[in-house]
């Protein structure tokens, strides 16, 4: 899976700690997702979107192989 976390959090002049705050998980985990390296969980995705005005599919772009 693809994210555009990073696209986002920039148009809102947001840290990574910033939106880890916001959202409340560790830095860290918005670095994993940013690489692609962590799937949230729908929770998570969801409070990621509201925070950064944006749709869960605006966000996070599944490939097929992320199906199998």
């Amino acid at each position: 899976m693809k994210t555009r976390i990073k696209e986002f959090r920039a148009r809102h002049d947001l840290t990574q700690e910033a939106l880890a705050k916001m959202v409340g998980v560790r830095r860290e985990t918005i670095v994993f997702l940013e690489k692609g390296k962590y799937n949230p969980s729908l929770k998570l995705a969801y409070r990621i979107s509201r925070c950064l005005n944006a749709t869960i599919d605006e966000l996070f772009i599944f490939e097929d192989t992320d199906f199998k």
